[in-house]
């Protein structure tokens, strides 16, 4: 196991730069914007964060750790002060919370994983991506304008190490069932020996996918179950659906919480995706306000459960995004730009809590909606569901 060390003195920094920016003024309780219940939601938050951070410090007392501690000190200082003279602006204080949080995740020990043993995991953010380099119709149609699609996305897999898959949502283009899998990429453009599994008796089982959410990892597929906030494995060898429910406060489903920008995505709002360093889950929640949050996921083989290990809240929101993808632990979020493009403008790096709102890398498509974009590490290519049109680009760093 080891620790994000290298990124601590960064999370350091922004830590400084919040708490100067956290300045008392006259609390608006008149107004009714903040209320007592919100205090104590917030206290309980503090006290998590601060058990969390505590045995974080037990374990390495180092001074990132202690610097740390004595940041949540202050903040607790700073809640007391408002239960007793209301005199602070609680927006910021949540910030500042939200700060501490993401710190808290990215000092976790972690898997030796995380950022993998792969040099190219340094090599920055993506500065380029290529114009398509495959186009192809959906093997199910252009009819089918919603679903998922890409190459097998575990690394160090042997089963369906060279497979493309092909996740159609047959139902209202919300729901789906079944998926196929070719076996090689040529079998794919050719449409040909291709094997077809059905992951729930009905477009409305529990089971059902939701939403183009799905990702092949390994030899499960990854996705949104149908009418929750649950993550669903479904594993082609077993036959057999696992879930887990993702954390955080009224987390969005059922077309709470789209991908939107110009036209909303109906419920796209549980997104599954892969990368170098693993499996992740993007979404958001009432408690963060409708911004994206990031969670990542960890299968575990021997007690056949799926477990989130860590969570991150950003600053996006959620409906102001057309679609999003990992690489390096790093979330890409896109905008629509025209009928034509799409555009990559903004990355937040789980590493170190820093968003970057700057890019500007163009995504040319065949027509206007995206329903769904992930990433293969395998390739280092992105993968677009064009309205019916299956889409390939090249990444560069």
């Amino acid at each position: 196991m080891l620790l994000s060390s290298n990124y601590l003195p960064q999370i350091q920094a922004q830590l400084v730069n919040v708490t100067a920016r956290l300045q008392p003024f006259q609390y608006l309780h008149h107004q009714g914007l903040y209320t007592a219940l919100s205090l104590r939601l917030l206290g309980q938050e503090l006290s998590k964060l601060e058990i969390d951070l505590s045995s974080i410090h037990t374990q390495l007392n180092n001074t990132q750790t202690q610097k740390l501690s004595k940041e949540v000190g202050k903040l607790r200082k700073d809640v007391e002060r408002v239960q007793n003279s209301d005199n602070i602006n609680i927006k910021t204080v949540k910030e500042t919370l939200r700060y501490l949080k993401n710190s808290v995740e990215s000092c976790k020990t972690i898997p030796k994983d995380f950022r993998g043993q792969q040099r190219y995991c340094l090599k920055g953010l993506i500065t380029n991506i290529s114009e398509p380099i495959t186009t192809k119709i959906s093997p199910y149609g252009k009819s089918y304008i919603s679903g998922s699609w890409g190459r097998q996305a575990q690394m160090d897999t042997e089963g369906e190490k060279d497979s493309y898959w092909v996740q159609p949502l047959v139902s209202s283009h919300i729901w789906g069932n079944t998926f196929r899998v070719y076996q090689t990429y040529e079998d794919f453009m050719a449409s040909v020996k291709h094997r077809d599994y059905t992951f729930a008796p009905s477009y409305s089982h529990a089971n059902a996918i939701e939403g183009p959410s799905g990702v092949l990892y390994g030899e499960a597929l990854y996705y949104n179950c149908y009418r929750s906030a649950d993550v669903c494995r479904y594993d082609l060898k077993t036959n057999t659906v696992k879930r887990v429910t993702l954390p955080g406060t009224g987390v969005g489903f059922n077309n709470k919480f789209p991908y939107c920008y110009y036209d909303c995505r109906l419920n796209s709002d549980v997104d599954v995706e892969a990368d170098e360093t693993g499996l992740w889950v993007l979404y958001a929640t009432v408690g963060n306000h409708g911004n994206l949050v990031v969670s990542r996921l960890a299968w575990d083989g021997e007690a056949q459960t799926i477990n989130v290990t860590h969570t991150w809240e950003t600053r996006l929101f959620k409906k102001a995004v057309s679609n999003a993808f990992m690489v390096c632990g790093v979330m890409y979020a896109t905008r629509y730009l025209d009928e034509y493009r799409e555009e990559v403008f903004y990355a937040f790096d789980t590493a170190t809590g820093k968003e970057d709102n700057s890019l500007a890398l163009p995504l040319e498509k065949v027509v206007k909606g995206v329903a769904s974009l992930s990433y293969n590490p395998v390739n280092k290519r992105i993968y677009m569901y064009n309205d019916g049109y299956l889409l390939a680009y090249q990444t560069y760093f």
